[in-house]
């Protein structure tokens, strides 16, 4: 697929794929890859290039190569791709057949008898040229991509891939007692816990600010990955309510009581909304009711009021 035919339209969330790497690779792996292709992309690099093949490179390396690093070089970002590499791993064991493939090399790697080695040659080989050919490097994501899905699918039998987190890989203790207690494995439901909990706080962060725009979309997110929480839906019809967008509030705090009907957050945004609209809907009767321009002297507030949302928090300070 051409640049120009939509590649950068696709939405790569599989950073690793992206700059050729392991999911295994740690910290200084991930920075040394990155820095060779920075090197590779790099205009000196390309002085004997037509315009087109500068440009595209220039496409591939901002577009792709350095929002995926930038992806896995942050502590936050990084732990929690990390985490959720792990769960894609355990949901793909659980669903009990192997995932469909179509690249030679994945379907290889799903029947190699020793999975760790087998996957990184191929990896290794697919990244040798995956930049060789910049018109059709999605093509060589792609194979990457499923390579890295095979290797979660076969992993996750062994309690999951031993992901590294790049921008805070651990150290090890040189004076570490020889029986040590290993550290506890995380279970399923405490990486998403954290998951959710990484998606609550900044939304927090950005509700403080009264960034309201920004914290709905944290929480969009986290209800796109786990649908039936009841903790991201009755927030995010709060966020709404502050937002004034009555009706996505309305809709999220059913969706919050249908999963819990004593969620005390939903049940506040519901009466909330409600009361909005039934003075709404009472004013619009006075209105109709009225003759002329009777009716906005009576109530000449009436129309300042937008609905009712926004008069729920005192309006915009003047």
């Amino acid at each position: 697929m051409k640049p120009e035919q939509g590649l950068f339209q696709l939405d790569f969330d599989d950073h690793h794929a992206v700059l050729g790497v392991p999911v295994t690779a740690d910290a200084k792996a991930v920075r040394k890859r990155y820095l060779a292709i920075a090197r590779l992309l790099h205009p000196d690099s390309l002085s004997g290039a037509t315009a087109t093949d500068a440009q595209r490179a220039s496409d591939v390396l901002s577009k792709l190569v350095n929002p995926a690093y930038e992806a896995l070089s942050q502590e936050k970002s990084s732990t929690e791709h990390g985490i959720m590499l792990k769960l894609k791993g355990q949901s793909l064991r659980q669903v009990g057949t192997a995932p469909t493939v179509s690249s030679t090399t994945a379907q290889t790697l799903l029947k190699a008898p020793h999975a760790d080695a087998a996957y990184r040659k191929a990896i290794s080989n697919l990244a040798e040229s995956q930049f060789n050919d910049l018109e059709n490097v999605t093509e060589v994501i792609g194979e990457l991509s499923e390579l890295n899905l095979i290797y979660l699918y076969r992993s996750s039998a062994n309690d999951g891939p031993s992901v590294s987190s790049p921008a805070s890989a651990a150290k090890p203790r040189p004076n570490a007692a020889p029986n040590a207690t290993a550290p506890t494995v995380p279970t399923p439901r405490q990486n998403q816990a954290a998951i959710l909990e990484s998606y609550v706080n900044r939304a927090q962060e950005y509700d403080q600010n009264r960034d309201y725009s920004r914290a709905i979309l944290e929480l969009r997110e986290a209800v796109k990955a786990y649908p039936n929480n009841v903790q991201c839906h009755s927030y995010l019809a709060a966020l709404y309510l502050k937002a004034g967008q009555g009706t996505m509030a309305r809709i999220h705090a059913k969706r919050a009581l249908e999963i819990d009907p004593n969620d005390e957050r939903a049940i506040a945004v519901q009466a909330r909304v409600d009361k909005a609209s039934g003075a709404s809907t009472s004013g619009s009767t006075q209105t109709t009711k009225s003759k002329g321009g009777n009716a906005k002297a009576s109530n000449p507030k009436a129309s300042d009021k937008g609905g009712g949302f926004f008069g729920l928090f005192g309006g915009k300070k003047k």
